[in-house]
């Protein structure tokens, strides 16, 4: 009788841990508080997801890009700008529609409109490939990334729903709103 001998291949499915997302806004800190809100969690991988890279009024200007990355820099922050989840301008003015009539400042909104988050999940999450995100901060050696726009809140910000995409695909994956 002939016996086969069957031995298993062992392949190596070890995979790179997730880096654990963060998220943060800028209405409501001070530069001081902001920094070191990046500092205390140990934020190695700062990724800017606003679609203009500059905000209103002399006391968040340090979050402007230019001064944003030279202080990241001293930090020892990497800086990553991803346009590719940024809403566009059609997509913000459903939100400022909104806003304006129901007369509430970009500043202390709380939430996003239904109208806003259906517009940014079919015309850009549903194109963006966060899966390759992912991978991509994998490679660059990223453990802890913070998506940054400017809301206070999470749930008045399109970060919320990037990190709900994230978990929804990365269930895993451990979410943080500073």
């Amino acid at each position: 009788m002939d016996t086969k001998v069957v031995t298993k291949r062992t392949v190596n499915k070890s995979k790179m841990k997730l880096p654990d997302i963060y998220t943060i806004g800028v209405y409501g800190s001070s530069e001081k508080e902001f920094f070191q809100k990046l500092i205390d969690n140990n934020i190695d991988t700062f990724c800017d997801i606003r679609l203009r890279r500059a905000v209103r009024g002399s006391q968040y200007a340090f979050a402007n890009s230019q001064r944003l990355q030279r202080k990241l820099t001293v930090l020892s922050i990497q800086y990553l700008h991803e346009m590719g989840l940024a809403p566009t301008t059609e997509i913000i003015k459903l939100q400022d529609k909104f806003d304006n009539d129901h007369k509430i400042q970009r500043r202390k909104r709380e939430a996003l409109t239904d109208v806003f988050k259906t517009a940014y999940k079919d015309r850009i999450l549903s194109k963006f490939d966060i899966r390759q995100f992912i991978k991509s901060l994998e490679k660059l050696g990223a453990k802890r990334v913070v998506l940054f726009c400017v809301e206070k809140l999470p749930n008045a910000c399109h970060r919320s729903l990037v990190t709900d995409k994230i978990k929804e695909l990365h269930p895993e994956t451990k979410i943080f709103h500073l």
